[in-house]
C-alpha cells in the first residue's frame, strides 16, 4: 500500500523555513519587507476563496500581500496600466494575475501575464522566465509555482533523481511543460504526454515518477502504474457523487495506492505546496531587490575602452568616435529602478528625485570638490579633469564613482570659451547634446524667469490705470455667482494679517491692501534673460509701445545662468523646497519698503509648472562610459557657481560608502571654491573629503608675469618655451589658493592639468612647491592626451586624500552684518586691505537689514581673473581696497550678492566668436566645430 505523500506538513515545514529566514534577513538589513500583489478582474467565488488562503498565509510568513480587485468592466488597457504601476513600485516584489478572468470585456490573458515584469513575475509565467527554465538557468528564473512545489514533493519521499525514468501528463505552460524541464534539469530522462499520446498506459508503467496534469478526473488507474513508482497528482476536479460535490484529481487515488510507493492526495498535496512556493519566490523576488538596489556594493559596469590616436584630434572628432551606451544601460548598472528615470532619447535620461525615497538612508560616498586656480580666458581644463577624474576612478580604478556637472550656458559656447564637455579624451557625450539645448532646463529656467518679469510690468500697468474695486474684482472674479480667494491669494491675506476667506467681508481698506503692490519701479531688481552674449541688452527701455501709455522703464538682460532661479534650482533639495524658494524670490520693495515676492504677484505656481522637469538631474557618461549628473549651471563670477545640491545628494547614495562624487566648482577656487563651501555647503548640510585644486603651467606664467593671453590670437612665444622664473612667480597664485583651500579644514590635492609645451623641469618645479605649500599631493595630470588612464595618479592621491580627517569651517559666521562678511571674504581669500562700498550699495545694504535680510551668506560677484576687482592684476595681490559697486539680494536661493568692481551679469561676444569655426552638414545633419 502506497505512503501518502502529505504536502500540508511539507508546506508547513516550508513556511516555518520563509518565515525564519525573512525573520532574519529582516534583523540583518534595516527596512527590508517583502510585498506581493495579487491582481483579480471579476468576482469569481472559487478565485476568492484561492486569493484569501494566499492572503492569509502570506500574513502568517510576515510577507505584506496586498489584493488588487478589478470590476469585470475592466478595460484591458487599464489593466495594463495599473500592473505596469505595480512594476515600478518598490515596495511590491511579486505579483501574481489571478486567472480565469472574469471579465465582460475580451482581455488577453498571455498579453496581461507578460506585462509582469520577470523580475516580480512570482508565478513564473513570463515569456522570459519560461525561456531560462527551458535553457536550464533555473537560478535566475523564477520557476511556476505547481512544478516547484511538486519537486519538493518528490525529493521529500527520499528518491535519488539522478537516472530515474520520469513520465509528465499534460504538456501546459503552467504545469507540464516547466515540469518536465525541472526533472530534466535535475538528471532524470524525462517523457512528456498527453491526451493524444499512443499507448499512453504503457509509457506511464515505464515511470519511476509520474506527474499528472491532465485536467480529467480519476484518469491515471492502478494498471497505468509501474509498482513501486511515486505518483504526483496535479488535477484538481470537481466531481457530482450521489447529488454531492466532490473534489478528485487526475489519479484514482485509492486504485493507485494498490501499486506505488508514494502518492500525493487530493486535496492536501500539491495544493499546499503551490502557494507556498509562491512565498518563496515572492521572498527570493525581495532579496535580489534588495541585493541588487538597495545593498551597498559594487557596480557591474561595461566601460568603454579608448581607442586613442596622436597628434589628438579636435574634441567634437574624438566625441564622436566614441559610441555611447544607451543611457538605460548605465541607468541599470548604477542600480536605477525603471520609474526612477525618464529617457530624453536614447544618451539621456532624467533622474526623479523619488529615488532618494528608496535609498536615501544608505551611506553617503566620498565628496570630492574640484576647482582651480585664477585661469586665462582660454579656460584650464578644469571640466577636463573633473571628467578624466571620474573616468579614472571608475573605469580604471573600479570605485563606484558619479561626476556632477553644469549644463553649459550657450552664452560661452558660442562666445569665447566654446563648450563644457571636457576635452580630449575626456569629454561627456554626446558632446553636441550636452553643449547645445541637454534636455531643455535652461530654455525653461529662461521661460520662467520673463514671465515673472512680464508680471511685474503688468501689475503695475493695471494698479495704475484700475480704482481699488475694479483692481479687486478683476483680481478675484466672479465665478458662478460667487467670489472666492485661490490658495496662493489666501497666502498673501495670511502675510498681511487679514483674518478672512470670504472676499465679500474684506473691508475698503482691506480690499486695497490686499490689491495694490504699489511696486516703486526704481526698486526692481528682476531683470530679463537671455542664454546668450549679448552686451547690448546690458541696458534697454521696455514701455515703449502707444498702448503701454508712457509706462516706460531702464532696465537690463542678464545672462539666463545668473537669474536667480537658477541659483535656486542648483541649491534646493525637493520639489517642496523648490516651490518655497521660488515663492519667497523678492523682485523688488513697495513704495513702503517692503519686499514684494513672487507669492505676492500670484505666479509661483506657474513658475513652479514652467520648471517641473528641471529639478530632475540629467544622466549622460563621459567617453569611458562611467555615469555623470548634469544639473543647473550658474556662472560662478555672477552667481555662486556651483553644480546642483539635489545630483550631488543623488550621487552620493547611488555611489554608497565606498565610491567617489566628483562635484565642481566655478572658475577661480576664490570665488567657486569660496561659494561652495559658504553657501552650498551650509545649505546642503554636506562637507567635502577633499579639494582637488586644477592649475597649468601656462596660467601661472600668465600669473608671474607672463603677457596676455586671448583668444584669437597667438600664443605668446614664453608660453611655448621653458621659464622657470616666470612659473615659480606665479606659483604665487597658486600658493594663495592652497593656503584658502586649508583655511576651510579639507585636504587639498594640486592637479596640474599638462599641456604639450610644458618642460620636465616646470612640472617639477609646480609639484614641488605645490607640496611645499600646504597641498596633501600634487601630481601630473594627462586626461586630456590619455583619458582616465592619465588621471590615475591623480586618482590615488584623492583616495589618500580622502583617507584623511578633515573639518570643515565656515569663513564666516551668518549673524555678522553684511559689511563685515563681505569684508570678511575680501580680506581673508582676497588679501585686501579693505572694502570701499559706494553710497547706492549702502543704500541697498541697509534696505536688505530693515527688511531681516542680514542674515543671509555672501555670493560675491567678481572677475575671474584675478583676486582683486582688476581681471588684469595678476599672481597673489595684497593691499587693494575691493570697490563694492551695487549690492543685490537673491532671497529666495538665499544669499547676497555684491557687485564687485566692473562686473557685468550679461557678457558680450568677442570680434572673433567660436561660432566662426561652427557649421552643420546640410545633408547628414553632422555638426563641426563646437568644443
Amino acid at each position: 500500500m502506497a505512503t501518502s505523500i502529505d504536502g500540508k506538513s511539507l508546506s508547513k515545514s516550508f513556511l516555518d523555513k520563509i518565515r525564519q529566514e525573512l525573520s532574519e534577513f529582516k534583523s540583518n538589513n534595516d527596512n527590508f519587507q517583502v510585498g506581493l500583489a495579487i491582481v483579480q478582474v471579476g468576482d469569481r467565488p472559487d478565485s476568492n476563496i484561492y486569493i484569501r488562503n494566499k492572503l492569509r498565509t502570506a500574513s502568517d510568513v510576515g510577507i505584506n500581500a496586498k489584493h488588487f480587485k478589478f470590476d469585470r468592466s475592466v478595460h484591458e488597457s487599464i489593466l495594463i496600466d495599473e500592473i505596469n504601476k505595480l512594476n515600478s513600485d518598490p515596495k511590491i516584489h511579486g505579483i501574481i494575475v489571478q486567472l480565469p478572468f472574469d471579465s465582460e470585456k475580451s482581455i488577453d490573458s498571455d498579453l496581461i501575464v507578460n506585462t509582469v515584469s520577470p523580475n516580480k513575475d512570482v508565478d513564473g509565467l513570463h515569456y522570459a522566465n519560461a525561456g531560462k527554465i527551458m535553457h536550464g538557468q533555473v537560478n535566475d528564473a523564477y520557476v511556476p509555482c505547481t512544478p516547484k512545489g511538486c519537486l519538493e514533493l518528490i525529493k521529500s519521499t527520499g528518491v535519488q533523481l539522478k537516472g530515474k525514468n520520469a513520465v509528465v501528463i499534460g504538456r501546459s505552460k503552467l504545469v507540464g511543460s516547466p515540469m518536465a524541464n525541472l526533472l530534466k534539469l535535475n538528471d532524470c530522462t524525462v517523457t512528456i504526454c498527453h491526451s493524444k499520446t499512443v499507448d499512453l498506459p504503457s509509457i506511464c508503467r515505464s515511470a519511476d515518477i509520474l506527474v499528472v496534469a491532465i485536467g480529467k478526473p480519476k484518469f491515471v488507474k492502478s494498471e497505468w502504474v509501474k509498482p513501486g513508482a511515486i505518483v504526483v497528482d496535479c488535477g484538481i476536479n470537481s466531481v457530482q457523487i450521489a447529488e454531492k460535490n466532490k473534489i478528485c484529481g487526475d489519479v484514482d487515488f485509492e486504485d493507485v495506492c494498490k501499486v506505488a510507493k508514494c502518492v500525493t492526495p487530493v486535496p492536501g498535496g500539491v495544493g499546499p505546496m503551490t502557494v507556498t512556493m509562491l512565498l518563496q519566490n515572492t521572498l527570493e523576488s525581495a532579496k535580489r531587490y534588495y541585493t541588487n538596489y538597495d545593498v551597498d556594493t559594487q557596480w557591474k559596469c561595461g566601460y568603454n575602452p579608448l581607442k586613442r590616436i596622436e597628434p589628438v584630434p579636435e574634441d567634437i572628432k574624438i566625441a564622436k568616435a566614441q559610441r555611447p551606451k544607451d543611457i538605460s544601460i548605465i541607468a541599470d548598472e548604477i542600480r536605477l529602478l525603471d520609474s526612477e528615470y525618464e529617457l530624453y532619447g536614447k544618451k539621456k535620461a532624467k533622474i526623479c528625485l523619488s529615488v532618494l525615497d528608496r535609498i536615501g538612508k544608505r551611506q553617503n560616498g566620498n565628496y570630492v570638490v574640484v576647482t582651480g586656480i585664477n585661469p586665462t580666458p582660454l579656460g584650464e581644463g578644469k571640466s577636463t579633469t573633473t571628467v578624466g577624474l571620474c573616468q579614472a576612478m571608475g573605469a580604471h580604478l573600479k570605485k563606484n564613482t558619479i561626476g556632477c556637472l553644469r549644463q553649459p550656458s550657450q552664452g560661452p559656447t558660442f562666445g569665447i570659451k566654446g563648450g563644457a564637455a571636457g576635452g580630449g579624451y575626456s569629454q561627456v557625450i554626446p558632446m553636441e547634446e550636452f553643449n547645445l539645448h541637454l534636455t531643455g532646463d535652461i530654455h525653461a529656467i529662461t521661460a520662467a524667469n520673463n514671465l515673472l518679469a512680464a508680471q511685474i510690468e503688468t501689475r503695475m500697468f493695471h494698479e495704475k490705470t484700475q480704482n481699488d474695486k475694479a483692481l479687486f474684482n478683476r483680481l478675484v472674479p466672479l465665478k458662478n455667482g460667487k467670489r472666492q480667494f485661490c490658495p496662493i491669494q489666501l497666502k498673501r491675506l495670511e502675510k498681511l494679517n487679514i483674518n478672512k476667506t470670504n472676499p465679500d467681508e474684506l473691508t475698503d481698506e482691506e480690499v486695497s491692501k490686499f490689491s495694490r503692490l504699489n511696486i516703486d519701479p526704481a526698486s526692481i531688481t528682476w531683470n530679463r534673460v537671455l542664454d546668450t552674449n549679448d552686451r547690448f541688452l546690458r541696458r534697454i527701455t521696455v514701455g515703449q509701445g502707444n498702448t503701454e501709455k508712457n509706462m516706460t522703464r531702464q532696465t537690463q538682460f542678464d545672462i539666463t545662468v545668473a537669474s536667480e532661479i537658477m541659483a535656486i534650482l542648483a541649491l534646493t533639495d525637493s520639489m517642496a523646497d523648490f516651490l518655497t524658494r521660488l515663492g519667497r524670490i523678492v523682485v523688488a520693495d513697495s513704495l513702503d519698503g517692503e519686499p514684494i515676492t513672487a507669492d505676492d504677484l500670484g505666479i509661483t505656481g506657474a513658475l513652479g509648472i514652467l520648471l517641473k522637469d528641471t529639478i530632475k538631474p540629467t544622466l549622460m557618461q563621459t567617453l569611458e562610459g562611467t555615469p555623470i549628473l548634469v544639473h543647473a549651471g550658474p556662472f560662478a563670477n555672477i552667481a555662486h557657481g556651483n553644480s546642483s545640491i539635489v545630483a550631488d545628494k543623488i550621487g552620493l547614495k547611488l555611489v554608497g560608502k565606498d565610491g567617489f562624487v566628483i562635484t565642481e566648482a566655478g572658475f577661480g577656487a576664490d570665488i567657486g571654491m569660496e561659494k561652495f563651501f559658504n553657501i552650498k555647503c551650509r545649505y546642503s548640510k554636506l562637507a567635502p573629503n577633499c579639494v582637488v585644486l586644477v592649475a597649468t603651467i601656462r596660467a601661472l606664467k600668465l600669473h608671474g608675469g607672463g603677457p596676455k593671453v586671448e583668444p584669437g590670437t597667438p600664443i605668446p612665444p614664453e608660453y611655448c618655451t621653458e621659464n622657470l622664473d616666470l612659473v615659480r612667480a606665479g606659483c604665487s597664485n597658486l600658493i594663495r589658493h592652497i593656503e584658502n583651500s586649508n583655511k576651510f579644514g579639507i585636504p587639498v590635492v594640486v592637479a596640474l592639468n599638462k599641456f604639450s609645451k610644458d618642460t620636465d623641469r616646470e612640472i617639477d618645479l609646480v609639484l614641488e612647491i605645490s607640496k611645499k605649500s600646504g597641498a596633501f599631493d600634487a601630481v601630473l595630470c594627462e586626461n586630456w592626451e590619455k583619458g582616465g588612464e592619465g588621471g590615475v595618479e591623480l586618482a590615488n592621491a584623492v583616495l589618500k586624500a580622502s583617507k584623511q580627517s578633515s573639518n570643515l569651517k565656515f569663513l564666516y559666521e551668518l549673524n555678522l552684518s553684511i559689511e563685515d562678511k563681505i569684508r570678511k571674504i575680501a580680506q581673508e581669500i582676497y588679501h585686501a586691505k579693505d572694502i570701499e562700498i559706494s553710497e547706492s550699495a549702502q543704500k541697498k545694504i541697509n534696505s536688505l537689514k530693515k527688511q531681516g535680510f542680514n542674515d543671509l551668506p555672501i555670493c560675491m560677484s567678481k572677475t575671474q581673473y584675478s583676486f582683486s576687482d582688476n581681471p588684469d592684476l595678476k599672481g597673489a595681490p595684497e593691499g587693494f581696497i575691493l570697490p563694492i559697486r551695487d549690492v543685490r539680494a537673491s532671497i529666495g536661493a538665499g544669499f547676497i550678492y555684491p557687485l564687485v568692481g566692473t562686473i557685468t551679469t550679461i557678457p558680450g561676444l568677442p570680434t572673433r566668436p567660436c561660432f566662426y569655426d561652427m557649421n552643420i552638414d546640410s545633408q547628414t545633419e553632422e555638426i563641426f566645430g563646437l568644443s
